[in-house]
C-alpha cells in the first residue's frame, strides 16, 4: 500500500523551523533535510489536529508556544545509537582504565537514549580497578533522555554485548517487557543524565573528567562551531584524559591541548 503523502512544506515554512532548530542547537538542517523534517513532524500535526505545515508554523511562531518550539527540537535531533557503537573505543576504554588508579569520572557529552553511556559503564564495571567511578551523560534531548532513564531497550540491542556482559549487567523483561532487557540498578546508579546544549558555556559543576566520548557530534557543525564545542569539552578534561571522537570526524587544522593515540582518540595535555 502507497504511503499518504506528506503535507507540503513551504520554502518560508522550512526556513522558520530551520532557525528553529540553529538558535536551539547549533545544528543548521540543509534543504536536503527537508523531507525528514516533514516526516518527523507529521506526528505533532496529528497530535494537534492541524491540516497542514503552514498551520503548525503559525502555532510554533506565538510566543506562549515555546514548549512547543522545544519539542520540534527534540524530535529533529538525530539519535542514531547503539550499544558498543565503534567496539573499538571499549576496548581502548577497557584497557586504559584497568591501567588507571583512584576514582574515575566519565562523560558521554550527547548520551541520547543512553547506550553509549551503558556501554561505558559496563566498560568500567568490567575493567575499572578502583570501585569508585561515575559516568555523567548529557544530551540536548529531553525525550531521549527519559527513555535513557528508563533503561529499557530490546533484547536484540544485546547482540554487540561481551559474552556474559548481559546476565551480570542487566534483568531480562517478563510479562508485558518479554523481549526487551533493563540495565540492573547498579548500572542506573552509576549514570546520571542531565539535560545540556553543548553549543553554549557549560555550568560550572560539570567536570572535570577523565574521559570524554564525544562520538558522531561533531559531524553536524561548521568548522568555528566544532572548534568551540571541543575547546570547551577539553577544558573539562583532565590532563592525562582522553577525548573519543568519531570514526568519521577530525579535529585537523585545531590547535588544541591534544596529542592524538589512534585515530578519534586523543590525550589532554
Amino acid at each position: 500500500m502507497a504511503q499518504p503523502r506528506l503535507p507540503h512544506l513551504s520554502d518560508e515554512d522550512f526556513r522558520y523551523l530551520q532557525q528553529v532548530m540553529l538558535q536551539a542547537s547549533g545544528i543548521h538542517m540543509a534543504e536536503s533535510k527537508r523531507m525528514l523534517v516533514a516526516g518527523r513532524l507529521m506526528s505533532r500535526l496529528r497530535a494537534l489536529e492541524q491540516g497542514d505545515f503552514y498551520e503548525y508554523v503559525s502555532f510554533l511562531r506565538q510566543p506562549a508556544n515555546e514548549e512547543e518550539r522545544r519539542l520540534v527540537v527534540d524530535l529533529l535531533t538525530t539519535n542514531e545509537t547503539y550499544f558498543f557503537r565503534e567496539p573499538q573505543h571499549f576496548a581502548f576504554l577497557g584497557d586504559w582504565v584497568a591501567a588507571q588508579r583512584g576514582p574515575l569520572h566519565l562523560w558521554s557529552a550527547a548520551s541520547s537514549s543512553g547506550e553509549e553511556a551503558y556501554s561505558m559503564a559496563m566498560t568500567l564495571a568490567e575493567h575499572a580497578r578502583t570501585p569508585h567511578w561515575s559516568i555523567f551523560a548529557s544530551d540536548l534531548s529531553r525525550r531521549v533522555l527519559e527513555r535513557a532513564r528508563q533503561a529499557i531497550y530490546p533484547l536484540e540491542q544485546a547482540r554487540q554485548f561481551p559474552s556474559g556482559w548481559l546476565q551480570r549487567h542487566c534483568l531480562r523483561g517478563v510479562n508485558e517487557h518479554q523481549g526487551h532487557f533493563r540495565m540492573n540498578q547498579a548500572m542506573r546508579h552509576r549514570v546520571a543524565f542531565a539535560e545540556l546544549n553543548l553549543m553554549r558555556e557549560l555550568p560550572q559543576e560539570v567536570g572535570p573528567f577523565n574521559a570524554i566520548f564525544l562520538r558522531n557530534v561533531l559531524i553536524y557543525f561548521n568548522n568555528p562551531d566544532k572548534l568551540g564545542i571541543v575547546q570547551r569539552l577539553v577544558e573539562r578534561l583532565r590532563s592525562g584524559g582522553l577525548l573519543f571522537i568519531g570514526h568519521a570526524e577530525s579535529l585537523q587544522g585545531f590547535k588544541l591541548p591534544l596529542r592524538t593515540l589512534r585515530p578519534s582518540v586523543f590525550e589532554r595535555l
